[in-house]
């Protein structure tokens, strides 16, 4: 839920249309494991739903995140989150565990991060996180492409995303000192709890921004037409082809 380009999060339309970010991250918080009187810093917390989950644990959380809406709608849980970005992560105390789940695709510059997470945890603390893996929403991000192409934009360019693969961020992870104890990716089929314009105009406002209101109208026609074949079913459910990437680390030293 972290994004360098300008992306607007609204955590109302956020837990309705994309609710199921949060619930298809319960494993990650059963990987993590946390445990009572663990400081852990929850990196792109989003609306806190996942937040409250390890706090509930007896965990001391924070949540950090670069929307402020988001972080309104942590905070009015109760919860401690702070504005931030996650390449610029700062705080005084170092915490036992760092977790994350379906915001480190949003964060481009993947080495500023790491070090901002070496930087926040102590000395064999845990990196625990899932997010885009190499492959995912490959159909509509061709799609997307495609139509932006034809129109004279470069959608590579526009992109806002990172999409490593296994091998590739277990070498990120080892450069910046950490020990990977398991990154594995797998596909997710992912069903969409309304139609797919919807989930184009939350997760793919960066390759909209530079259209007027009416051809991004047409685009978002062009896409789902393209896609309904593939990602549609005969009673009008759309599923997105969501490909995970989840790993667990520690810092070592």
């Amino acid at each position: 839920m972290e994004a360098p380009t300008k992306q607007d999060w609204n955590a109302e339309r956020y837990q309705r249309d994309a609710g199921f970010v949060a619930r298809l991250g319960q494993g990650v918080v059963e990987l993590l494991a946390p445990r009572p009187g663990e400081r852990i810093l929850d990196l792109g917390c989003g609306d806190g739903t996942l937040t409250e989950v390890i706090a509930a644990s007896g965990a001391e959380v924070i949540g950090s995140d670069s929307a402020p809406d988001m972080v309104a709608a942590s905070q009015g849980r109760g919860l401690d989150a702070r504005l931030m970005d996650g390449h610029e992560l700062a705080f005084d105390a170092p915490f036992d565990a760092v977790f994350t789940n379906a915001a480190l695709h949003w964060m481009t510059q993947p080495d500023r991060v790491l070090d901002g997470v070496t930087r926040a945890l102590k000395p064999g603390g845990r990196f625990v996180g899932e997010f885009g893996g190499h492959g995912n929403v490959a159909a509509i991000r061709t799609a997307l492409h495609e139509a932006l192409s034809r129109r004279q934009q470069d959608p590579l360019a526009l992109s806002p995303w990172y999409f490593p693969s296994p091998d590739a961020y277990a070498r990120r992870l080892e450069n910046h000192g950490f020990r990977v104890e398991e990154i594995y990716s797998f596909p997710r089929p992912t069903p969409l709890p309304s139609h797919l314009p919807a989930w184009l105009e939350i997760f793919a406002q960066a390759f909209l921004a530079p259209f007027s209101e009416n051809e991004r109208s047409e685009i978002l026609e062009e896409v789902t037409d393209r896609l309904r074949p593939i990602l549609c079913d005969e009673e009008g459910k759309w599923t997105a082809d969501y490909v995970r990437l989840r790993f667990a680390a520690k810092r070592e030293g």
